[in-house]
């Protein structure tokens, strides 16, 4: 005889938040109470439900359904993020199935897929959280590609160009060779690889002999444009004022000095990539050294690389020691263990590219957010340990790149003139640039075709930065009455790993733009792992699927 259970959580689950729903019990407008509101972090438009978000929006519902129970006008805002890299990537291989290659269209006809892919396959994860029962103001979601969303952003960059925080430059960037586009440095994670160090040998301009260099990249030696050593290493002072002879492409180098070189690595002489190396970018520019970029977008080698063009990198450092061994000039070769750099997005390897970007200066811009943590108290961390974690993080803080090389996002609001790289105008749109145009060049006579836009898109954080301020319009009406209601809001709950991808950067932006705390306190929850102590993932196959979970032993079980 079977039992049929009183509580079946499939049943009552359903019943009653659709009855939430019916009855906006989750909405909330401006009144005469006190506001408690709290902004959910964007999950990925292409993001699916898994433990680590099950942990933090936990969090948020109980304390917005403790406020509300308090007497509080609740109001917890939920939306999605545009995620540039990730959406573009789904969106290439989407165009892939249909024998479409992203090459082969126009940005317009691309971006029409995105927005169709969007539609179709994107946000799957907010109908996800309202299966564990999250009691978010629905009618409020936002997107960051929402067009009073784009707007903000674009309207941010204008003003902060305008201050001259904003600016373009040729520096060393990482480069993910899968999305072919810039990732900033918070975007890379380092592991620790077994590799190999290269012994390899270069002739002596006019001489017959020969001087041994030490490296794990034997590929960009295609574009090595000295060999350096230090000048208190007396083992090589009869190399002073000598030249070397590259291997394979038979360039000859001068042999430099320089302090920077360490003795006891390897041989103790250093050969100089200044287009491959953030260290020998700062020895070529301090020597006045050639910058030969031997890559392209992709990570093949482009004509620097002589016979190899075309080759993948890595094929091409198999076939570069090769060819070394059967010229006689790799001496040997041992093992090796180094920190390799990949793409948090694609986990391709970074790859070290000189590169035009546009950046945001940061250090005047970030003083009043290591204030309001660090002096003030403003803003108080839990646990509190993150605090000097913040502290170190925000004082050695780098411009950021703001520039990505995708189709997918808000593209960069800089016009070109007459094709011109070095004659522009920053304008919220291309009407009031053409305006700008005009007045800067003096030619009434110009059109809006004389103008052309900057290809690239802004960093997806550069519009998630803003979340607190933009959900509430605060960007566009900054005096509307649901900015001067909810803002600041009181409690933001996310994960530690992302504290200076958004949480910092937020803190930045409020008190930039409404000269205000963005949030109270902020609640960097523990990271969910598996017994081996790794981080749960999808990729990993390591994590329980927690709609599974659901469905087994319903949504309160599970929280």
């Amino acid at each position: 005889m079977s039992i049929k259970p009183k509580f079946e959580s499939s049943i009552i689950e359903k019943k009653w938040y659709k009855y939430w729903m019916d009855n906006k019990y989750f909405s909330s407008k401006p009144d005469k109470r006190d506001p408690y509101s709290i902004v959910i972090p964007p999950p990925n438009v292409t993001g699916v439900l898994h433990m680590g978000h099950m942990l933090n929006n936990c969090i948020q519902d109980i304390l917005i359904r403790r406020a509300r129970m308090m007497g509080y006008n609740a109001c917890w805002v939920p939306g999605t993020d545009h995620a540039s890299i990730a959406t573009e990537a789904k969106v290439v291989s989407y165009l892939k199935g249909k024998g479409i290659e992203k090459n082969s269209i126009t940005r317009e006809k691309f971006l029409e897929y995105s927005w169709e892919w969007t539609k179709k396959y994107g946000g799957e994860i907010l109908n996800q959280l309202q299966k564990i029962g999250c009691s978010c103001d629905w009618d409020r979601t936002k997107f960051t590609l929402d067009e009073s969303m784009s707007e903000s952003v674009i309207k941010v960059f204008v003003k902060l160009y305008n201050k001259g925080l904003i600016y373009r430059d040729q520096k060393m960037i990482n480069w993910d060779p899968d999305a072919k586009t810039t990732v900033s440095d918070e975007e890379v994670f380092y592991e620790e690889r077994s590799s190999n160090l290269y012994y390899i040998s270069y002739e002596i301009e006019n001489s017959s002999k020969n001087v041994v260099i030490a490296t794990s990249r034997p590929e960009t030696l295609l574009g090595d444009s000295a060999l350096c050593i230090n000048p208190s290493d007396s083992r090589y002072n009869n190399l002073i004022g000598k030249n070397a002879i590259v291997p394979i492409v038979n360039r000859v180098v001068p042999i430099i000095q320089d302090k920077y070189v360490d003795k006891d690595f390897g041989t103790g002489c250093l050969k100089v990539t200044p287009a491959h190396d953030i260290n020998d970018k700062t020895l070529g520019e301090k020597h006045k050294l050639k910058f030969i970029d031997i890559f392209n977008e992709d990570g093949t080698l482009n004509s620097n690389g002589l016979h190899y063009k075309g080759v993948d990198r890595f094929e091409a450092r198999k076939l570069i020691i090769k060819e070394l061994k059967d010229l006689g000039l790799l001496v040997k070769k041992e093992k090796y263990s180094s920190n390799i750099a990949f793409s948090e997005r694609t986990k391709a390897v970074i790859e070290p590219r000189l590169s035009e970007q546009w950046f945001l200066s940061m250090k005047t811009i970030s003083k009043p957010a290591i204030k309001a943590v660090m002096k003030s108290k403003e803003i108080s961390l839990f646990p509190k340990k993150f605090e000097s974690t913040y502290s170190n993080w925000m004082e050695n803080i780098h411009d950021w790149n703001i520039s990505r090389q995708l189709w997918w996002g808000h593209q960069i609001p800089v016009y070109y003139i007459d094709n011109s790289k070095d004659n522009f105008v920053v304008a919220v749109n291309k009407e009031e640039a053409l305006k700008l145009a005009k007045i800067k060049t003096g030619k009434m006579s110009l059109k809006i075709d004389d103008l052309k836009q900057e290809p690239d898109v802004l960093d997806t954080w550069f519009s998630s930065w803003l979340w607190p301020i933009s959900v509430f319009d605060g960007i566009r009406n900054p005096k509307n009455k649901e900015i001067n209601y909810y803002y600041p809001t009181m409690d933001l709950v996310t994960g530690p790993d992302i504290l200076f991808f958004w949480v910092a950067r937020m803190i930045i932006s409020g008190y930039e733009f409404r000269n205000k705390y963005p949030f109270k306190n902020v609640y960097l929850t523990g990271i969910v792992r598996d017994k081996k102590g790794r981080k749960m993932s999808k990729q990993l196959g390591n994590s329980p699927e927690p709609l599974v979970l659901i469905k087994n032993f319903g949504a309160d079980a599970v929280r």
